[in-house]
């Protein structure tokens, strides 16, 4: 007998398991499932930073988070609906996330004396009535993995390990998502191995059927795809997202494209995805430390090609004397910097907006730099096309800033069409540029009247030849000069040359409906999403509230000042302890507020909802 399906208009489902219980492949597939039925979708991947941590202990806890809905979806979802957990260390994790009248899906067969002692749980939470207020459902999801393999030539061991493949067939059932990405994944992976992926399949399928034919789930659940904008689309992940975008800026521009890179969490992933597409002259040099990773770019950026370094926040403090050698040459390099937890190694796998002043002000001397921020994971392509074309129009090292949550998170991506991409004009010189008594001579640092940048001079290019270094350049010829009136004039070129770009680059985004709202809640990178949803919803109460977002942090837009001085209060929303406050209040005399949090998560839209209501009811 079919069961009843039961139509809802989004949900949020958090599996958890151990770290080599395959939590993220399993979210990642129930994603690609959810992405080909229509969805809208974000999602939050969140593991340890240990390779294997101890079993079963809380430090070793992996989990993944998926919002999908019939809507515009901008986080990943404050409370989850639905926890999947493997074991009791991911229940004690993750209780503390879910609101009342959750579904709690366990793992029945974990539940041992031994496994819950070790987290604590001196009491077992299935039979102590401590889970009275949640919807649970207490599965042997292990046993029951084995008993469906039993047909095949694996060991007990081996069977358990299929058990994520089991437990994604089930929530495929209970939610209605087509598995067809799923078995080709499988198919894919296990390729060579067809005993291995005839049981990975079966268990998909016994999971399936678990929740076709059991008592304990009488409906299952339909969330209705939603109407985007019409296109070719595709789940993609910030740092995917990355990659992609410098491709595409190194076809706009004709450049090949050249990435050093030492590897570093979490910003590896660029690494890995750049090496895969040498069709697209790609070329990866995988670096023995972050110096070399960034004097490679600079090399490359000197030869004439597209530039990149890939790091993290402890990679950038060990490039800086180089970013500061490419302020000096004038040459286009992009520097990327994922941003993560910190100081020192701090939380290498868990998110932070904490690098914003080190990217400003991180090198000796005055040395300015543009900023770009991403603010989604699909966006990080935009942003990496954006940083290309900065940098090599205004001949600079960029600073693309991503973090945890836009690298390993995804959503969907409409595919864009190359033409509708920004050109990207290297404009190599190819002759001498300047005349001196009727003789046409080279001047390396003779400087664009619009932008301020020097020519771009490919090695080799006959008559062409001058000297590049970190000692001061005179002012056109490019000769050494250790004179103080040039310095000077040096500097303030370089200096205005940064501030430049902000006549061309567009306003602020502005999102303020009725026009009238004193509040803005003002945003940077990934608080996007989360400031976005807070302002949505309390619209909807009556609260009238602006959000406005900075993709350029250097220079900030021309009509920064004139946005701020706008609204009544500003409010500044932050992974850090006010960075980008600091700057606002420093450079526009606006009494910004912060909104402060450093616990290497997200911030929650109901976290900013609440600081929104604060700040309004205290005038």
């Amino acid at each position: 007998m079919s069961k009843q399906v039961v139509t809802l208009d989004q949900v949020i489902i958090r599996f958890a398991g151990d770290s080599g219980d395959g939590m993220q492949l399993t979210g990642d597939q129930f994603t690609a499932e959810t992405a080909a039925y229509g969805n809208d979708l974000s999602t939050m991947p969140d593991y340890p930073a240990e390779i294997r941590a101890p079993q079963g202990t809380l430090h070793g806890v992996s989990s993944f988070q998926l919002h999908f809905a019939d809507h515009e979806v901008l986080t990943p979802g404050d409370s989850p609906n639905v926890l999947v957990a493997m074991n009791p260390a991911a229940l004690k994790a993750n209780i503390g996330l879910m609101a009342p009248g959750a579904l709690l899906i366990l793992n029945s067969d974990e539940f041992t004396k031994r496994n819950l002692e070790k987290v604590g749980y001196w009491a077992n939470p299935l039979e102590d009535g401590s889970l009275s207020k949640f919807d649970v459902h207490a599965i042997a999801l292990t046993s029951q993995t084995v008993d469906a393999l039993k047909e095949f030539e694996l060991t007990r061991k081996e069977a358990e390990r299929s058990k994520n493949m089991y437990a994604l067939g089930l929530l495929s059932w209970l939610y209605s998502r087509p598995t067809d990405s799923a078995r080709q994944f499988l198919q894919k992976k296990f390729a060579k191995k067809p005993e291995v992926l005839a049981a990975n399949l079966a268990a998909l399928e016994a999971g399936w059927s678990f929740g076709e034919t059991t008592e304990i789930f009488s409906v299952h659940y339909e969330i209705k795809p939603s109407s985007p904008k019409p296109g070719t689309y595709r789940y993609i992940t910030g740092n995917i997202a990355t990659a992609y975008g410098l491709i595409a800026a190194s076809v706009k521009s004709g450049l090949p494209l050249f990435l050093g890179s030492y590897p570093i969490t979490p910003a590896t992933d660029i690494l890995h995805e750049l090496a895969k597409h040498k069709n697209f002259g790609v070329r990866t040099f995988q670096a023995e430390d972050e110096i070399a990773g960034i004097g490679s770019a600079i090399g490359a950026a000197y030869g004439g090609m597209l530039a990149v370094t890939t790091t993290s926040g402890p990679g950038i403090a060990l490039k800086s004397e180089a970013i500061g050698l490419a302020v000096a040459l004038e040459l286009p390099v992009i520097i990327i910097d994922v941003q993560r937890g910190g100081p020192s190694t701090g939380l290498p796998t868990k998110t932070e907006q904490a690098d914003l002043l080190q990217v400003m002000f991180g090198r000796n001397g005055e040395s300015p730099v543009p900023i770009v921020a991403a603010q989604s994971p699909a966006d990080c392509f935009n942003a990496a096309v954006e940083a290309a074309r900065i940098a090599v129009k205004y001949r600079t090292p960029v600073f693309l800033l991503t973090d945890g949550a836009l690298a390993n998170g995804a959503e969907p991506w409409l595919l864009p069409k190359l033409e509708e991409l920004p050109g990207i004009d290297p404009d190599f010189l190819l002759e001498p540029n300047h005349e001196i008594d009727g003789v046409q001579v080279l001047w390396p640092f003779k400087r664009d009247p619009e932008t301020l940048a020097r020519p771009w001079i490919r090695p080799g290019t006959p008559g062409l030849e001058h000297r590049i270094g970190g000692i001061e350049k005179a002012d056109g010829t490019g000769n050494i000069s250790y004179e103080a009136n040039n310095h000077d004039l040096m500097v303030r070129l370089r200096a205005a040359k940064v501030a430049g770009i902000a006549r061309e680059v567009p306003n602020m985004f502005i999102d303020d409906p009725t026009g009238d709202a004193e509040l803005l809640v003002l945003g940077w990178g990934s608080t996007y999403g989360p400031i976005g949803a807070a302002c949505e919803v309390l619209r909807k109460e009556g609260v009238k509230v602006a959000q406005g977002h900075l993709r350029l942090l250097n220079p900030f837009p021309a009509d920064t000042e004139q946005v701020l001085k706008r609204y009544k209060q500003v409010l500044i929303p932050e992974m850090n302890l006010g960075q980008l406050s600091l700057l606002i209040r420093g450079k526009y005399l606006v009494d910004a507020m912060s909104l402060t949090k450093v616990a290497g998560q997200p911030f929650k839209s109901t976290e900013i909802i609440d600081a929104i209501k604060g700040v309004i009811s205290n005038g």
